[in-house]
């Protein structure tokens, strides 16, 4: 059986930028928050955290940040994910020096492959390290999936160890084919209960940052047997959940946590902000909400 990462929601982090670069004191805020409010894991340089539109230092450096800002409190994943296998291994090797506990890697987006491709393309990032490895399957931004055979080939691998997954209707044959093999985490915060209920420990999740204590307690009740509870806070957060991808993610997000006193800033281009009318409905939503707001 493979030993998950983590167990209950990791927060996929924001980049807070400025003009100038990286925000690092802001960054540090919003790591310490998370962990004085349960968030089980953190993943830095993520999707959420726009490690594409980074610089290869920039990347390296936020990484290396967290690592000694978390000092061991909870399990921090790295992404590394590249549409170029070569560039993919290098990024593996330097986040395994920067002392990441795991690292996450994300199909090829744009160039694609075949299924035999993406099997020697996360074959080549695990052999570049000792570090555990969650693949992440989000067919919706790269277009190409993850197929079960595939990912049942690759648990075959011993540091490959678990898999984000958002294309939620293949989950059932993937539990099936990989068994404990491959430990399954929620790529979708509106579907953690379903994808508990097939066998998930947990979420990599975009409104814990926001909700960090609601999100980590739907897993960890879920898992101790509280389905009930579980499946109320599901529901009852639904409506800020959907707000909070009521546009290209991490673009509500970043707005949301602006809205609530944290100043992290704008995306990057080609990610621009909200329209009026789309940033006074998630204010709207936001409102019927009890949520902690920051004090500088």
């Amino acid at each position: 059986m493979k030993r998950p990462v983590f167990v209950g929601s990791a927060t996929a982090i924001i980049t807070p930028f400025t003009k100038e670069g990286i925000d690092y004191k802001k960054l540090a805020k919003l790591v310490n928050y998370q962990i004085a409010n349960k968030t089980d894991a953190l993943v830095v340089c993520g999707t959420t955290g726009e490690s594409s539109t980074m610089t290869t230092e920039e990347h390296l450096d936020t990484i290396r940040f967290v690592v000694k800002e978390v000092d061991g409190r909870v399990p921090v994943i790295a992404g590394t994910s590249s549409n170029d296998t070569a560039y993919g291994v290098e990024m593996c090797r330097e986040a395994t020096k920067s002392g990441a506990d795991a690292l996450l890697s994300v199909t090829p987006y744009y160039n694609k492959t075949s299924q035999e491709g993406l099997y020697r393309h996360f074959r080549a990032m695990a052999e570049s390290t000792h570090l555990p490895i969650i693949l992440y399957n989000v067919p919706s931004r790269t277009n190409l999936n993850l197929a079960p055979a595939t990912l049942k080939r690759l648990s075959e691998i011993e540091n490959i160890v678990g898999i984000k997954e958002c294309n939620l209707l293949q989950v059932p044959e993937v539990a099936r084919l990989c068994g404990d093999d491959l430990v399954l985490y929620s790529g979708e915060d509106g579907l953690v209960v379903p994808m508990l209920s097939l066998g998930a420990k947990g979420v990599i999740s975009v409104a814990s940052h926001i909700i960090p204590q609601e999100m980590s307690r739907l897993v960890h009740s879920f898992l101790e047997g509280n389905i009930a509870e579980s499946r109320k806070i599901q529901l009852d957060y639904l409506p800020l959940i959907c707000a909070l991808f009521s546009d290209v993610n991490p673009i509500p997000v970043k707005e949301a946590l602006n809205i609530l006193g944290w100043n992290v800033g704008e995306c990057r281009m080609p990610l621009c902000e909200m329209s009026p009318d789309c940033k006074a409905r998630l204010e709207a939503v936001m409102a019927g909400y009890d949520l902690a707001r920051f004090e500088e």
